[in-house]
């Protein structure tokens, strides 16, 4: 039977998340080390102490309880994403769409490279059914908008001088932004595809209707809710003929996670993609008003919010990593984890980027796609498809998915300072 986590014990972690949350970025300000490692080695220690079964956290048992805090995490983070890019989207206008071409090249070339290239490898070199396969590519697949924070765009800019000097200047970070903020939804159709794979029936009885409604459908409708609820909080906000309605003149930035629940809701209860909702929902609230003060507001509420749950997820995974998460984890599994994060992601989305280069000179090109950081939406995708379906080897996905997240949360975060900085001065150095 499942076992719900001690009440008290989650006071106390929660408790110590907000300090952390308090201290932590001020402390490392000078060091190049992120608060993700540091979250991560205190979750472990906490994991050594004798504590009661109640809080080990089980991923099995407590499968629910990641699906649904790691699921809040994400579409929080996603607001966060789509409220601090600067750069606008028009779907009228081809030139808006060609100077996103970064970030389509990464998700229509790279992502589904390296959901492939991760299925294979998990089929040939650790033993997996195809099913298991396909999974632990789609879980694996997305860069995290949760923790890579430490390579996006800090967030809205509203000196329209500035505006456009920012988002040009720096298309890495405009590039791991975009492609975090859209990837996490459009993983989900191969989500789905491992599902219908588990459920062991011919690939004639689904397949047509896989392609048509969760890979085009789910997305149109996610898409269509996002802008019409971002649309509708946007004219409420900023041009309501009530001046009771016109929240961005007090300055409540609340509406934020409004927003947040209400596309999220509306996507998921129209059966579209609710990721993809709050991203679209967000990018059409910034593109009212840009340079309105109001953005930056709702981004502050939500980014503190986020780092709070990013916090609160880290100190858990860590707990669990300690109470025995890694237990099943085979040495074919590392090296493929080790494979994923050094080879896979950055292979497949350099490739992306040379096709067309861009604004990306070659060190560039190298950066963004080393960064494709892995974290919490994993363990969303993992949570929820065990959830809805049998797969014979759970336990190896999981200790596999935690492993890779915590290589890619040490690795990442201790790599991302130096990297930006050094690119941030190269860029300085040819701009003189």
């Amino acid at each position: 039977m499942a076992h719900l986590i001690d009440a008290d014990f989650v006071y106390l972690l929660t408790g110590l998340a907000l300090i952390l949350a308090v201290i932590l970025p001020y402390a490392l300000r000078t060091v190049a080390l992120s608060a993700p490692v540091v979250l991560l080695a205190i979750g472990a220690l906490v994991g050594l102490l004798p504590l009661p079964d109640a809080v080990q956290l089980d991923p099995t048992d407590d499968r629910a309880l990641l699906e649904h805090i790691t699921e809040f995490a994400v579409i929080i983070s996603l607001m966060g994403v789509g409220l601090a890019l600067d750069r606008p989207l028009s779907l009228r206008s081809w030139a808006s769409w060609r100077r996103w071409g970064t970030t389509w090249r990464l998700l229509a070339i790279a992502m589904p490279l390296s959901i492939a290239a991760a299925a294979w490898l998990g089929w040939w070199i650790v033993g997996l059914g195809p099913a298991s396969a396909v999974l632990l590519g789609a879980a694996l697949a997305p860069t995290d908008p949760v923790l890579a924070s430490d390579v996006q765009v800090e967030g809205p800019t509203t000196d329209e001088e500035d505006e456009d000097e920012i988002d040009e200047r720096d298309e890495v970070r405009f590039a791991l932004t975009s492609e975090a903020g859209l990837n996490d939804a459009l993983a989900f159709p191969f989500v789905y595809l491992a599902i219908l794979v588990a459920g062991a029936g011919s690939v004639a009885d689904w397949g047509l209707e896989w392609l048509a409604w969760d890979v085009v459908g789910k997305v149109v409708i996610g898409v269509a809710v996002g802008m019409g609820t971002g649309w509708l909080l946007a004219r409420s906000a900023f041009h309501s003929s009530r001046q009771s309605m016109r929240v961005a003149e007090t300055g409540e930035p609340l509406l934020a996670i409004a927003a947040v629940l209400l596309s999220y809701g509306a996507a998921e209860v129209s059966r579209g993609y609710g990721f993809l909702a709050v991203f679209v929902c967000a990018m059409t609230l910034r593109s009212m008003e840009r340079s309105a003060d109001y953005h930056a507001l709702m981004h502050q509420v939500i980014e503190r919010l986020e780092r709070l749950l990013t916090l609160v997820v880290l100190l858990l995974l860590g707990v669990a990593i300690s109470g025995g998460l890694l237990e099943h984890l085979t040495w074919s599994a590392a090296g493929l984890g080790l494979l994923l994060i050094f080879v896979v992601r950055p292979v497949t989305a350099w490739i992306a980027l040379r096709i067309r280069p861009g604004d990306l000179g070659p060190r560039e090109r190298i950066a963004t796609a080393f960064f494709g950081i892995r974290g919490i939406g994993s363990i969303y995708y993992l949570a929820y498809a065990t959830g809805e379906a049998k797969f014979a080897e759970a336990d190896l996905l999981w200790s596999t998915v935690g492993f890779v997240i915590t290589v890619s949360v040490i690795v990442h975060g201790i790599s991302a300072t130096p990297v930006m900085r050094w690119l941030d001065a190269h860029r300085e150095e040819a701009r003189r």
